[in-house]
């Protein structure tokens, strides 16, 4: 019997865990090690920071789902792995030993890398549930005395996503409570132009948000650095500009992302931000049976930018990555090579409140086959659907649904390379 332990019960350890038990059956154990109790869908976090959504739509426990399936869950989240011994040890003590290890941590928030940067601090985000309702709260705050907003991502950012689509969501719903012109918004990002992404633009990106900006009054700076963050403040730095000072009465700001300090601190497992080095199996090319998946993983960046820049991890090609080590996991423990390779294809669906922009990159690394932005109420309903549908497809502890399977086949879009 093999033992497999996953870290992460998010949007890649909570498929990892049941595609692993789907594929090695009961005659093998999975474990899940998580510091919560309970999933959260965190593409949703945007809708919650305006009120469109409560914890409690987006949310589920844990355990009851995972132990249905046969999947021993640890609710302790993990203090450090020892590679040697081929153990997780939890922050209360606890000790899981495991044959296979598959890291799907998701990232540590950074920041700290920014004065003044956070909800603890002078900034808005939307990177979790509990910060979502605090900006939630600082909104409606805005709405009783209005004043100038700031969006955007810091430096080394590589989630440029959600802040696009909060901006667009915010623009709607402040368009509603008729206090648009009170609010005048500003977008700041490192990225060299807008609709960069991490990904040198998909499709027609750049001049669709653009667009988009400019149809909301939506002015915007690009290579832009967070110098440092104050109260009813936040001051930049932009390449070839020099310093400006925005005045925010809300802002909301994506860090950048580093490891979490139980992988960063393993020797030769992390690159110096701690994201996992895999190779093209998901495997760690120093301990060959750890793998990884999702916004842990390291990959480079796609070009230099005048301000750092990261590289988005995306829905699919998360769950791309997952399929990959779970086929070379089953294959390790029944005595073959790993050959599984993830496609990386990116789906994105942006939300614009009753509209959205979806973005489709295959692969999302350049040189790429397909990729192609497009405008659409349809967008706005996919998103809505797809919430309903992943956290329906997580509870049922199904990581790919046959019709899922026949729908991705006849779009072409696949998990793995042939």
């Amino acid at each position: 019997m093999a033992r497999i332990v996953v870290i992460g019960a998010s949007t890649g350890g909570l498929p990892a865990a049941y595609e692993l038990r789907e594929a090695l059956g009961p005659g093998h154990e999975v474990t899940v090690v998580s510091n919560t109790e309970t999933f959260h869908f965190i593409p949703s976090n945007p809708w919650v920071a305006v009120g469109w959504r409560k914890r409690e739509d987006i949310s589920f426990p844990l355990r009851p789902y995972l132990e249905k399936k046969g999947i021993r869950f640890v609710a302790e989240a993990a203090a450090r792995i020892d590679p040697v011994a081929n153990e997780v040890h939890t922050i209360a003590g606890t000790k899981v030993p495991y044959d296979y290890l598959v890291i799907a941590t998701g990232p540590k928030l950074a920041f700290d890398d920014v004065e003044g940067l956070g909800p603890e601090a002078n900034t808005s985000s939307i990177c979790t549930v509990d910060h979502a309702e605090k900006a939630y709260e600082s909104f409606k705050a805005l709405l009783v005395s209005p004043g100038p907003v700031v969006i955007g991502a810091a430096q080394g950012a590589s989630c440029f996503g959600p802040a696009y689509e909060f901006s667009l969501i915010l623009d709607k719903k402040k368009k509603k409570k008729k206090v648009r012109k009170k609010v005048p918004m500003t977008f700041i990002t490192p990225e060299p132009y807008i609709g960069h992404m991490g990904l040198t633009g998909v499709g027609d990106s750049k001049s669709m948000l653009e667009h988009e900006f400019r149809e909301r009054h939506i002015s915007w700076h690009t290579n832009a650095k967070i110098k440092r963050a104050e109260k009813g403040k936040i001051i930049i730095e932009v390449a070839g500009e020099g310093e400006k000072e925005l005045p925010a009465s809300f802002s909301m700001i994506i860090p950048s992302f580093k490891g979490v300090d139980a992988v960063a601190s393993v020797e030769g497992l992390t690159n110096p931000k701690g994201f996992v080095i895999v190779d093209e199996f998901q495997r760690s090319p120093r301990y060959n049976n750890i793998y990884s998946a999702g916004v842990c993983i390291a990959i480079a960046p796609m070009e230099q930018t005048p301000v750092p820049t990261g590289v988005p991890k995306t829905g699919y090609m998360i769950e791309s990555m997952v399929s990959a080590a779970v086929h070379n996991i089953k294959s390790s423990i029944e005595g073959r090579q790993p050959s599984a390779r993830a496609t990386w294809n990116a789906i994105c669906l942006a939300d614009m409140g009753d509209s959205g922009i979806a973005f489709v990159a295959i692969p999302q690394m350049p040189p790429r086959d397909v990729t192609w932005s497009k405008k659409g109420k349809w967008v706005h309903l996919a998103k809505v659907a797809f919430e309903k549908y992943f956290i329906r497809k997580m509870k049922k502890g199904v990581s790919e649904p046959l019709y899922e399977k026949i729908i991705l086949k006849y779009a072409k879009i696949r998990k793995l390379h042939e």
